[in-house]
């Protein structure tokens, strides 16, 4: 079979066959998935039962080698500063390889939905070459009822073919990797990685395309809910606390990493959690750390002992990126539905290496946008060699790996349903107080945690605030359980100046990464910048 192509274009969506597999297990459960991985040698079993694999070279999302074709249909919405592009004959090509190299294979394949809003979820076919493929992602989507496998009509299709190789000059890519993707044909090729990422993500990528156009929100984030103080958003990168803090034992958790914002209020694309296991923490997170000593637990990269199949969570010999997968139901007060009603309050975390920033602030609107375009975080010093200093992090919406539209069409959507639902806008810094990392304290996460609740209670809108002179936020003067030195980031330096200089700095960095978005805007939210200082900003030019 080849690809349907018109005038080099494609004809519309183009499904993959199950007859057109050598062999296709459909719909396996958990079990049968757990027991084939064993079976064929993809795993081993800890101690606790969770199911444990090793990915290979690839340890993490393989970001350069993925792309979108640009035709007729993609031309005037994906991102294309953002996004590498392949020809839509490139990926026809690329397309009628990966069919032959299924036809003689043994593939799993699962029928799942990407998203718990049953208004907009997206019906979508996963066909994988490792059972323990097919067991993650049936532990990341959602699981169909057997009612609903009757008749399932997948409208997107995902390949994942670790044993492939792609050949660049053949199918326009990069490496012998390649994950490509095709809005027109429906249809998502993966092959060359063994990273078990790259499908959930994918799914992640589509959702962000479809959805804007129906009036939702995409968004890179976790989510929980309580009866009385609603719901609550946190956007983060990496690193910035999003699951730990989402993951509060008097809230229920909707999600930990992708939800949508839908008339009908926030919904969970998943029905599990990919969790980081790197020096995951008993006491701090006893939750995720729960999943590890579970039969069924996919874990990735994670170190074990060969003989006691004990595992050391602490060992990064394998990957920093280790991670663990399993359904939502793992952790204790999850949602069972993936679904909650309209947000009270939305926040936005930043691990700030530079310590300038303070603990948690007030945004306006038009703040909130600039943050949310921004998407700042940083990396502390001794990551790479020759990093003497904090290293400041932009991925505009909190994710732009995964964002084929320009961050702006998203930025406005958020600003509309803010608007709308009269939502509650913060910034809560989890980095560095009292100095820089390496001279500074990370910041507690008690305090946190404190000024947290105070937002979800609603008690924090009601204390006295002042405007931080450099990013004009406003920052709670006083705030009960929390030591007022802390609000104010410069009182907890010892040299005052270099505090100064330390946040000139930083907000000439946010100004120098905005310059590419001020086009996009309108003038209220350019005008929410931070203030420029001369110096900090020709330190920045000159770097």
């Amino acid at each position: 079979m080849t690809a349907e192509t018109l005038n080099g274009q494609a004809a519309g969506p183009v499904a993959i066959d199950l007859a057109s597999v050598g062999t296709a297990h459909h719909n396996w459960p958990e079990a049968a998935l757990y027991e084939e991985a064993v079976r064929r040698g993809e795993g081993r079993v800890s101690e606790g039962g969770a199911l444990v694999v090793e990915t290979g070279q690839h340890t993490g999302r393989s970001a350069k080698d993925k792309f979108t074709v640009r035709d007729a249909e993609s031309e005037d919405k994906v991102w294309w500063e953002a996004n590498a592009s392949i020809t839509s004959e490139q990926f026809a090509t690329l397309l009628d390889d990966f069919r032959a190299h299924m036809a003689s294979r043994e593939l799993f394949v699962q029928d799942l939905f990407g998203g718990a809003d049953l208004d907009h979820r997206l019906p979508v076919r996963v066909f994988t070459e490792f059972a323990w493929h097919s067991l993650f992602i049936r532990h990341l989507l959602r699981r169909p009822e057997a009612a609903e496998l009757d008749g399932f009509a997948p409208e997107f299709t995902i390949v994942n073919l670790p044993s492939f190789r792609a050949d660049p000059a053949r199918h326009g890519c990069r490496s012998e990797t390649v994950i490509a993707v095709d809005f027109a044909r429906r249809l998502v090729l993966i092959g060359g990685t063994s990273y078990a990422g790259e499908t959930k993500k994918s799914v992640f990528t589509i959702l962000n395309y479809l959805l804007p156009e129906k009036g939702v929100m995409p968004m890179h984030c976790s989510v929980n809910c309580h009866e009385e103080d609603g719901a609550a958003i946190f956007f983060g990168l990496s690193g910035t606390g999003k699951t730990t803090l989402s993951a509060d034992a008097s809230r229920t958790l909707v999600g930990d990493d992708e939800h949508g914002w839908s008339e009908n209020g926030l919904f969970n694309f998943e029905g599990g959690c990919y969790a980081k296991m790197i020096r995951l923490s008993e006491e701090a997170e006893p939750e995720i750390h729960a999943t590890t000593k579970m039969w069924g637990t996919v874990l990735e990269n994670v170190v074990m002992d060969p003989v006691s199949r004990t595992l050391d969570l602490d060992d990064a010999s394998l990957a920093e990126n280790s991670r663990g997968a399993y359904p939502i139901h793992a952790i204790p007060n999850a949602s069972d539905t993936g679904r909650c009603g309209q947000p009270k309050n939305l926040i936005m975390l930043t691990c700030d290496a530079f310590g300038v920033m303070p603990p948690i602030a007030k945004l306006t609107p038009a703040q909130a946008m600039y943050h949310f375009l921004s998407g700042y975080t940083a990396k502390v010093a001794g990551t790479e060699k020759g990093v003497t200093e904090p290293t400041a992090t932009f991925s505009a919406c909190f994710g732009a790996p995964f964002m084929p539209r320009h961050p702006a069409e998203y930025g406005a959507l958020l600003r509309e349903l803010i608007a709308e639902h009269d939502v509650d806008c913060w910034l809560v810094n989890t980095g560095w107080t009292g100095g820089a990392y390496g001279t500074g304290e990370r910041m507690p996460i008690r305090e946190t945690r404190a000024l947290l609740n105070a937002v979800l209670d609603g008690t924090l809108k009601s204390t006295e605030f002042r405007a931080d002179p450099t990013f004009r936020f406003m920052v709670p003067v006083t705030v009960h359980g929390v030591p007022s030195g802390i609000l104010d980031p410069r009182s907890t330096w010892k040299d005052r100046d270099a505090y100064d200089a330390q946040a000139a700095k930083l907000a000439a960095m946010f100004n120098a990464n905005f310059v590419k978005y001020e086009d996009h805007v309108a003038a209220y939210v350019r005008a929410a910048a931070p203030v420029m200082k001369d110096n900090a900003a020709a330190t920045v030019a000159a770097e």
